[in-house]
């Protein structure tokens, strides 16, 4: 395709793709005030679980779909689905509408994370693709921090319902452009879809965490609707297993859990989406509720948070790729974390922002610190067989463990909440006319009260958000222990090249194992060509004293019969006349040919051994990156295939 009409498609993916990252944090610093009109303070986390749990447990069904199917129309299936749920939620007039229709925008949040990812390697060639994967995860980094912020904007300047209708206008465009501009991928590769094990797995996660919603709250333990949820959910866990066990092409295969770096990774990654995710939700509610802050001014207070998590990924990224060690990284950021959380335990009604700010900002790089490193610790311990499989299972952890961090954090705050307005009403004397529910249905209130009265209920909201990292701490503190667990191994070369975006928020990837050794190849590979990679190449090949810029011509006429000379130089990016010595050199040598009008270039006999010789030398340097992999015929296809298009791409010719 025409470089042009590559960058307006790459544009809308990324659009679609920044639209379902923002909705992850983008309705935190929002939640007060919906809740404050709609009600239902005890419901609140389930407007964040709702769009996690649909998101992540529809993603494996998007990309196995998307592969049988064609993506193109996947693609905009999900656009389409995401903007409605979008509306629907704008137009909510109740919290359990609300809910329900961030389920439907979660549907095809996930579509939209998976299947954009999946469209760039149609659309892009092998040797720029490496770098389009590195704009993506930049759209997680941004979408990571800046959510919250205009989260807090809409609501400050226009209403909470415009944190979801912002959707569609972008998300028009985005449609737009995809039906009209991206071509039909003929390609299909098929799958038996494990939809039993989908269905079942998704059933029983939300069981649990309607187990940790309303147990101890709304229903006592015992009662028999908690009960009963908890049975449904370990019937359901079994059914799984069995399903897990019989399915060809199984979404979790049980016996990944053998293998201790996977367990304790996935243990580890749970904890922290409950830790980042609870943060998220609960700390805007405690600045506005406590501190009478601004929607706007909550989400720049969490900027530390978010600025520490970004940071942290990508020092830790650096580290992993220059000294091949891993180990100490999740040890030292949960060990950070939790002192972040232990920090924001002790949050009173007259706790200091700037406190605040450093307890977020230590908290985040502890989170930073971890999230990517452990998707790395699991593509490092398996298989290739399992490698695909692996990394969508570590990612999987993290953002379910960030939907129960929510919904188990939501239930404590509740519960705390109510045993001390109980103990406030108990010895307080109200104004006549003051309903102690409203309290509870608008936080906002609070700031409207007396000021004896409108400090103790600052009290309380002030503990009960406390009360919320008080047991969020401890928690962390397990995967500190855990982490202990992890063992070091020798780091895969494909494997440092991490990919910025699985390490942030809740995304789920979903690639198979060969895809996601080529994802790696191609970032590696994206980094060595700019490296003096030609000059490397041609010494290795035996072309001594040919300069690298000539390297370049003869990989760049490799397989080709005459090119126009004004072609060759526009690949290059230069004028005929700053690139004709360079072609004069190869001509002398007896390597290239000029044709009578001296308009065109080819390669003589000797030019096609030599370009032979460079593809070889090219094709042994990928088969030593993967070659800790083992011996594959998948792996050998995938060299042999992307070497071509890795050499003489105008992105890397020599300046």
């Amino acid at each position: 395709m025409r470089r042009r009409g590559i960058a307006i498609i790459i544009i809308a993916l990324m659009l679609g793709m920044l639209l379902a990252a923002l909705d992850q944090t983008i309705v935190s610093t929002a939640l007060p005030t919906i809740v404050s009109d709609l009600g239902g303070l005890e419901e609140l986390s389930w407007v964040v679980t709702a769009y996690l749990l649909a998101s992540t447990v529809s993603t494996p069904l998007w990309g196995k779909l998307g592969d049988q199917f064609g993506r193109k129309y996947l693609f905009v299936a999900a656009i389409v689905i995401f903007l409605v749920g979008s509306a629907l939620c704008g137009l909510s007039q109740s919290m359990g509408e609300l809910i329900a229709f961030r389920s439907l925008q979660g549907l095809g949040g996930g579509g939209l994370m998976v299947l954009a990812q999946a469209i760039v390697g149609d659309v892009v060639s092998v040797r720029e693709r490496g770098r389009y994967q590195g704009w993506f995860g930049g759209v997680f980094a941004v979408a990571s921090v800046i959510g919250p912020l205009l989260g807090g904007l809409f609501v400050d300047h226009l209403s909470w319902h415009w944190v979801f209708y912002i959707n569609l206008p972008l998300g028009a465009v985005a449609l737009v452009v995809i039906v009209a501009v991206l071509p039909n991928d003929k390609s299909r590769t098929r799958h038996t879809v494990d939809f039993a094990g989908v269905v079942l797995l998704g059933g029983a996660t939300s069981c649990l965490v309607l187990v940790t919603t309303w147990g101890g709250t709304t229903f006592a333990w015992i009662d028999p609707v908690i009960l009963g949820l908890g049975a449904a959910a370990a019937g359901l866990l079994a059914l799984w297993a069995v399903a897990e066990r019989r399915a060809r092409e199984p979404v979790l295969p049980l016996e990944l859990f053998r293998l201790r770096a996977f367990t304790m990774a996935s243990m580890v990654g749970f904890v922290v989406g409950f830790a980042m995710f609870g943060a998220l939700t609960y700390f805007p509610l405690y600045l506005q509720a406590v501190h009478g802050v601004s929607p706007t001014l909550s989400g720049v207070h969490l900027l530390p948070m978010m600025a520490g998590m970004l940071t942290m990924s990508v020092i830790s990224g650096q580290i992993i790729s220059r000294t091949g060690k891993y180990r100490y990284l999740p040890i030292t950021g949960t060990a950070l974390a939790a002192v972040g959380l232990l920090m924001l335990s002790t949050l009173t009604e007259h706790s200091s922002l700037t406190t605040m700010g450093f307890e977020l900002l230590v908290l985040g790089m502890g989170l930073g610190m971890t999230m990517q490193v452990l998707v790395i610790i699991v593509q490092n311990a398996v298989d290739f067989k399992d490698l695909g499989v692996a990394t969508s299972g570590a990612t999987f952890f993290r953002s379910i463990g960030g939907a129960f961090g929510v919904a188990t954090l939501g239930a404590v705050f509740a519960a705390r909440l109510n045993e001390d307005l109980s103990k406030v009403l108990a010895t307080t004397r109200l104004p006549p006319g003051f309903e102690p529910a409203q309290v509870q249905q608008d936080p906002t209130v609070i700031q409207r009260l007396p000021p004896q009265l409108a400090a103790d209920f600052l009290h309380v909201y002030a503990d009960a958000i406390a009360t919320v990292f008080r047991v969020a701490a401890p928690i962390m503190l397990v995967a500190f222990l855990l982490t202990w667990f992890i063992p070091q191994q020798r780091l895969r070369e494909t494997t440092k090249a991490a990919d910025l975006g699985e390490g942030l928020g809740a995304t789920s990837a979903e690639r198979s194992s060969l895809a996601e050794v080529e994802r790696g190849l191609v970032r590696l590979a994206d980094a060595d060509l700019r490296r003096g990679f030609y000059a490397r190449l041609g010494a290795a090949a035996g072309l001594s004293g040919i300069a690298p810029q000539g390297v370049w011509i003869i990989a760049r006429l490799d397989g080709e019969d005459w090119v126009p000379a004004e072609e060759l130089a526009r690949r290059a990016n230069v004028s005929r006349a700053s690139g004709r010595p360079y072609a004069d050199q190869l001509i002398e040598r007896g390597l290239v040919e000029r044709s009578a009008d001296g308009d065109q270039l080819r390669l003589t006999d000797e030019g096609r051994v030599a370009g032979v010789r460079l593809m070889r030398s090219s094709l042994e340097s990928l088969r030593r990156l993967v070659a800790d992999w083992g011996h594959s015929p998948q792996l050998e296809q995938l060299c042999e295939r992307i070497t071509p298009e890795l050499l003489g791409a105008h992105v890397d010719r020599p300046p």
